[in-house]
């Protein structure tokens, strides 16, 4: 049985990593994770409440600050009390400490003093690090823990006390800041609605959600989101979907338009007949695919991960190396330890092991803000590497609804609504976004036919007043976009349609040329079509009379073996195929098909092919800011490495410097939070 938890206070990545490592090693739990950023602790066990103790149990052992609850526990601690609690306390180990260091007293006095504050100041830091040390675990813990020790007996008594109190006013901060970027992440993800306005007969009940069946009516007023997907059976409003699409124009809808849950109705009352449950509809839909995105991590930050478990070790062995190689050659022992100690302070993993998650999440985090659903970070960075981004036509850069442009009579005894209703009574079945356009032509009343019998790919066989009929495509040398009717094996007449190309398609292709991203489109339509939609857009390559086999092997020819990569936009079941065997699939709309979903890397919540843009940049933004933060830290700590050992500087500047990057880092990771590409508004004219 899967499990959440939420833990409160664990406000370091590398000690969740810790943490995580830690809970696997414990019996009947499996696939346990610790999510830093969301703060959750996944698992699974077949004795489920046994297993929350043992992991409540083992992370106050770990972490001694953090706590463990089930996610409907309400009581929870508030981080403000916790903030205030820490500072005072921080405050008076210090004051304590700083006047053993000032104030002439005895030696019993000052050592009595000196140490109290130092306890005061730091024991949490002295308590894990003891603790994961008796695991066999070294962490930053025990680095400041053996510098404030290695301060003392070199008698660098203040120096000691304003490490571990920096120290421990830096993790205070770091809190802070990761504790604002977590808000403004779950800010983000905060839209799922409490409750349902459920209406039977003439009763109104406050319900949840997910006890709402598919065919009952539901009410929304203005200020509440619509909770499950529906079609408006009573009332119009005017709709907030900037949440969903990240579009912040409202939509106008009225009675027989559908409405997706998490939308927002800003005016007007709906009655709403849901068309989905909650756990498929739109808003369940996107908050199960970003609550799982951290899941599939980078190369970049599963590296990290492991970079920052042997970091430790490796720069305590170096500080020991530094120590003892100094101590060789001068002689000093007090020098050299200090040196050493520089070493240690300096050296703490968290800018790295702190920065690398938050951007990466910040990132998808703002992605999803703007309709853009990216399923991990692994694909966030695929998308900066694409060569190529092959389209399907009808429903991505299409509309996909099609329209009669003229209808063609080959029986002198027939009119023009004689073929459509003829047509019609065939299509009236049907799914295909042709048949619906030909039925919503037709002005005649319909009909119940005869031996009905739709074959994919073909079209409809059926039978009306004893003489049997077909509707669909036979002739392999129609140059446009047309339907055939049949009657006995006689064609009777040819239905031609025109699908209208969407406005946002016109600057798709002109941006990835800017980007030096090379455009395709890989389509089953007629070679006139595909050719004519391809010029107008400026669609760099064309392929037309292809089936879902003939697109994958496109796909699959043109990887090169890896060496280009390419991504599929696609909307259909039948794109399944293109989507997964690509590097980046990515599925037009939430409300595509759940097999082109569940294939696709990437999702958009509405159907603007324009996002496709919006997600390569924001991608190409979050991998900077990753390696901005990687390059400053890394920099930063060679720097300060590199003057203690020369004697420039102090164990203090060391820990500030130590402090300052991690916050530096932090702060730049909210960036990708909030970074907004530009996009052209008009049709580009570069082509």
């Amino acid at each position: 049985m899967n499990k959440t938890l939420k833990i409160d206070g664990l406000d370091c990545a590398n000690c969740a990593k810790v943490l995580e490592d830690e809970l696997k090693k414990l019996e009947g739990i499996k696939n346990v994770q610790v999510n830093f950023v969301k703060s959750t602790i996944t698992f699974e066990s077949e004795d489920v409440q046994q297993a929350t103790q043992q992991i409540i149990n083992l992370t106050k052992m770990v972490e001694p600050d953090a706590r463990v609850f089930d996610e409907k526990d309400l009581t929870k601690k508030k981080f403000n009390v916790k903030l205030f609690v820490d500072m005072l306390i921080l405050a008076l180990g210090a004051g304590i400490g700083l006047c053993a260091c000032f104030i002439e007293m005895p030696v019993w006095a000052f050592w009595l003093l000196y140490v109290l504050g130092a306890i005061i100041i730091g024991y949490k830091t002295y308590i894990k690090a003891i603790k994961l040390l008796f695991r066999g675990i070294i962490n930053e813990n025990l680095l400041i823990t053996l510098s404030i020790i290695g301060a003392s007996v070199i008698g660098e008594f203040m120096e000691g006390i304003m490490v571990v109190t920096l120290y421990s006013i830096g993790k205070i901060l770091e809190g802070v800041a990761v504790n604002k970027s977590r808000k403004s992440i779950k800010e983000l993800t905060s839209l799922k609605p409490d409750y349902a306005n459920l209406i039977k007969g003439k009763t109104e009940t406050k319900v949840d959600p997910k006890t709402v069946h598919i065919g009952e009516t539901i009410l929304v007023r203005p200020g509440e989101r619509v909770p499950i997907d529906g079609k408006v059976i009573s009332g119009c409003a005017t709709l907030d979907t900037q949440s969903l699409t990240g579009e912040s124009v409202p939509l106008n809808c009225k009675v027989g338009d559908k409405v997706l849950s998490g939308s927002m109705v800003l005016d007007g009352v709906l009655k709403i007949k849901t068309t989905s449950e909650y756990p498929n509809s739109t808003l369940s839909r996107i908050m199960n695919l970003i609550e799982n995105a951290s899941e599939k991590k980078s190369k970049t930050e599963t590296f990290i991960s492991k970079f920052t478990k042997w970091y430790t070790l490796i720069v305590l062995t170096l500080a020991i190396c530094v120590w003892g190689i100094k101590w060789a050659i001068t002689s000093d022992f007090n020098s050299s330890l200090y040196t050493g100690l520089i070493f240690l302070v300096i050296s703490c993993p968290c800018a790295f092991a702190i920065s690398v998650p938050l951007t990466y999440f910040s990132g998808i985090g703002n992605a999803s803000s703007k309709g853009i659903l990216i399923k991990g970070s692994n694909y966030l960075d695929a998308c900066t590497k694409l060569d190529v981004v092959a389209f399907d036509k009808t429903g991505t850069l299409t509309t996909g609804q099609f329209s009669v442009e003229k209808v063609e009579v080959l029986d002198k005894k027939l009119k023009e609504e004689d073929i459509l209703f003829l047509a019609s009574l065939g299509e009236q079945y049907s799914l295909h976004p042709l048949a619906k356009s030909i039925v919503l032509a037709n002005k005649k009343q319909l009909t119940e036919v005869k031996n009905i019998k739709e074959v994919a790919g073909e079209g409809v066989y059926f039978s009306f007043k004893n003489k049997k009929y077909f509707v669909g495509r036979k002739s392999k040398n129609l140059e446009s976009t047309a339907v055939e009717l049949f009657r006995e094996n006689t064609k009777i007449g040819v239905i031609y349609l025109v699908d209208s190309i969407k406005e946002s398609s016109y600057n798709v292709c002109c941006q990835l040329k800017q980007m030096n991203i090379k455009t395709v489109l890989l389509s089953g339509d007629n070679k006139q079509v595909v050719t004519k939609v391809a010029k107008e857009i400026g669609v760099e390559e064309s392929y037309y009379r292809l089936l879902p086999e003939d697109k994958y092997d496109w796909i699959v020819k043109n990887k090169n073996n890896g060496q280009t990569k390419i991504a599929y936009v696609g909307d259909g079941i039948n794109d399944g195929p293109s989507l997964i065997v690509s590097d980046v699939g990515i599925s037009m709309g939430i409300n595509a098909s759940s097999a082109s979903i569940e294939a696709s890397d990437v999702v958009l919540v509405d159907d603007n092919p324009e996002k496709v843009i919006t997600a390569i940049k924001i991608s190409k933004f979050t991998r900077k800011i990753v390696w901005q933060n990687i390059i400053w830290a890394m920099g930063m700590k060679v720097i300060f490495l590199v003057l203690g050992t020369a004697g420039i500087t102090g164990m203090l500047s060391a820990v500030i410097a130590d402090v300052g990057v991690t916050l530096v880092a932090i702060l730049n990771s909210m960036r990708a939070l909030k970074y907004t590409p530009k996009t052209h508004q008009h049709k580009c004219d570069c082509h």
